[in-house]
């Protein structure tokens, strides 16, 4: 048998983190003494200590290794575990490389202006749609995006079971909370001259706007905060004031996966801001 700190060396690992796995249930002691609570482990745990290390190295969560060492097929629990944590990887990685490509766009950018990122000022009609909406609680990009990627699917089945067409362009609209960070999300398509109500869907009138700025963003979603930021700042710069809703109209948007031949237009209702 071996003390705490013996047993930390061959392992490779602190005498405070071993202290951490018996505390969780993870790795405990083949010993305790009674009278001082020494620890004491056994030569045949430095196989479990091996492989918490490694899987921590490869950044698998503690909880999930807990799951290997319950399972009672602990290779195929294993299994499961590396392919889990290799989709998070590849999926990190593609993340990143967006990332990164979106840097060398914005380096690219900064002292000049794309001309795909022009703005007009028009006014809008007013619009029928077919619509559903929900709450992303908390807000933020992420939120939102489950919240549209749980509608689609509902609006898309609820047209198609009442026989009326999925008419392009979809049009998205956010509506924020007044007290609270929430975001209420509406997606829709365009209703026929005639609209007719139907279970699942709700027809909705989006008013006239007398004033909307307006920007094309072209290819997936990756870089659409980009696109935003870059409205924003130039409504301001160009001596408007914002309002809500905003909507994203998906001017080409074949299917429901985002792709480089997407065209979303970003539109932001705007007044003229007062002179000081």
């Amino acid at each position: 048998m071996y003390s705490i700190g013996e047993f930390a060396t061959f392992g490779r690992v602190s005498a405070r983190m071993l202290r951490h796995y018996d505390a969780i249930g993870l790795l405990k002691p083949a010993h305790i003494d009674s009278s001082t609570g020494y620890r004491r482990y056994g030569i045949w745990q430095l196989s479990d200590l091996s492989l918490i290390a490694s899987l921590r190295d490869l950044g698998v969560g503690l909880p999930a290794i807990g799951l290997i060492f319950t399972s009672g097929d602990r290779d195929s629990a294993l299994r499961a575990v590396l392919t889990d944590r290799r989709t998070d990887l590849l999926e990190s990685i593609r993340t990143d490389t967006d990332r990164l490509d979106r840097i060398e766009t914005r380096l690219k950018e900064i002292g000049e202006r794309p001309m795909d990122r022009s703005i007009e000022y028009t006014p809008i009609e007013e619009l029928t749609v077919y619509a559903t909406h929900a709450i992303a609680e908390g807000g933020g990009p992420d939120r939102i995006g489950e919240t549209i990627a749980t509608l689609i699917p509902r609006l898309d089945e609820a047209l198609e079971s009442a026989g009326r067409p999925l008419i392009e362009p979809g049009i998205f609209w956010y509506v924020p909370g007044e007290d609270s960070d929430d975001v209420e999300v509406h997606i829709s398509y365009m209703a026929e001259p005639e609209a007719t109500p139907g279970r699942g869907y709700d027809v909705v009138r989006l008013p006239a706007v007398p004033m909307m700025a307006r920007l094309r963003h072209h290819g997936d979603m990756s870089g659409i905060d980009e696109s935003w930021a870059a409205l924003m700042s130039q409504i301001v710069a160009d001596g408007y004031v914002m309002a809500t809703p905003t909507r994203e109209v998906y001017v080409h948007a074949p299917g429901h996966e985002p792709g480089a031949d997407w065209i979303t237009e970003l539109q932001v209702p705007v007044t003229r801001a007062e002179t000081p």
